[in-house]
């Protein structure tokens, strides 16, 4: 089981990173609370990982905090939350947002969430409800996130809109989702563009 990782971040691209490790190459997918507070390319990087074991397919999953890592493994407990959906969840709301949901039985706000269905956020609520207490105070979002990649607006928002498609949304839904963040400006990185198109989708009325 490989349970950390230590090296230097060789590349990123959400919602997937490589981590350099004594010469080795590990890539690992990573929610956007994890991507926002990733450092530079080329900076050292530690992270701690989970790795989900298929027929096909062995996949490394990344967290900069072992407390997200704890949600995350309780998530993937719950009957019909896959990683794919654990990793959507914890991209769209963080650990506060998520224990407050469960607490106060918000349904609307987890719906809103790509692939969550009624059925899915009803399971959640009850599946999760003693389960949450540990992260309720828990806001693993910090600061801006992300340096400002180079390239025009339109390769930072094409990468917004491939992240949000890797991360569960349709294609129309996600160019739309980018579109609007985009209006209101003052968004320079592809990981600001990310986090504000998220941020909108999960709070609109």
């Amino acid at each position: 089981m490989i349970g950390r990782l230590t090296g230097l971040l060789a590349a990123k691209r959400a919602p997937q990173i490589l981590v350099e490790c004594q010469g080795v190459g590990y890539e690992a997918d990573v929610s956007m609370t994890t991507y926002y507070q990733l450092p530079e390319i080329g900076e050292q990087i530690a992270i701690w990982t989970h790795l989900q074991v298929k027929e096909d397919s062995h996949t490394l999953i990344g967290f900069t905090t072992e407390q997200e890592r704890k949600l995350f493994r309780q998530l993937i407990r719950v009957n019909g939350v896959g990683p794919k959906m654990a990793l959507t969840i914890l991209s769209g709301i963080n650990n506060q947002e998520f224990a407050n949901c469960v607490a106060q039985n918000d349904i609307v706000t987890l719906t809103r969430l790509p692939g969550v269905g009624k059925k899915t956020a009803e399971r959640l609520i009850i599946e999760m409800r003693d389960k949450v207490e540990e992260f309720a105070n828990f806001d693993s979002i910090s600061g801006s996130g992300g340096a400002s990649p180079a390239g025009s607006e339109r390769s930072l928002q094409n990468e917004a809109v491939e992240a949000l498609q890797a991360l569960g949304y349709k294609p129309v839904d996600a160019e739309k989702m980018v579109k609007t963040a985009l209006q209101g400006g003052g968004v320079d990185s592809a990981s600001g563009l990310i986090r504000k198109a998220l941020q909108a989708s999960v709070q609109r009325a």
